[in-house]
């Protein structure tokens, strides 16, 4: 699930805990305008969840609920934090798999992976549990799904100019303005989506 980074290539090469964005160009439509976090990548592939789509008709207590993790009279008493989670639409992959993206002030031994500036990912069903409990993360969202790439293909998806790279920031991952996550992740990247679609224009 996660490619392990090889011995032959440094840190530096890969993009671990960095944001894709999606240009303006983008030839598969299930990808465009999105912005994912990239939680692992190496020789053998890469790995990323959308963190700007919500999940069509889910919401964090209902599928608790679904999860058997709360009774069905217990949504409703649910801590003020955990009913804020929003669900997205992680990606294409394994849509009925739950991934949990959060703040590094939570961690489960072997199940938590640490990604980058302060950002982990946990995808078992105990954080469910404790975030119903109000012992989870300080910020978190729930993506149903992922995106993968196989070996070399993001890089050639790049070189492509169908993405554009950019250092992640956690107030951008956790904001739960979804609709303004693209526009501000390109201008993470340096990028006026205005001026873009202008020159586009009079090309």
């Amino acid at each position: 699930m996660f490619p392990p980074r090889g011995a032959g290539r440094s840190a530096g090469d890969f993009l671990d805990g960095q944001l894709l964005v999606a240009m303006p160009g983008m030839p598969d439509e299930r990808f465009a305008r999105t912005v994912i976090y990239i939680c692992a990548h190496s020789e053998e592939g890469a790995m990323g969840l959308v963190v700007n789509r919500p999940a069509p008709k889910v919401n964090f207590s209902e599928l608790l609920v679904q999860l058997e993790v709360i009774a069905p009279d217990e949504a409703i008493r649910l801590p003020a934090q955990a009913g804020a989670i929003q669900v997205l639409k992680g990606g294409p992959v394994e849509t009925g798999r739950g991934f949990v993206l959060h703040t590094d002030d939570f961690v489960i031994d072997n199940s938590t992976l640490a990604i980058d500036r302060g950002v982990c990912l946990t995808a078992t069903i105990d954080i469910l549990r404790a975030i119903a409990r109000g012992a989870g993360p300080g910020q978190a969202i729930l993506a149903l799904g992922y995106a993968g790439w196989g070996a070399g293909q993001l890089e050639a998806e790049l070189q492509q100019n169908g993405w554009l790279n950019c250092p992640a920031d956690p107030a951008l991952i956790f904001d739960t303005a979804l609709g303004l996550k693209y526009e501000r992740a390109l201008s993470r990247a340096g990028i006026d989506l205005g001026r873009l679609a202008g020159d586009a224009g009079h090309a």
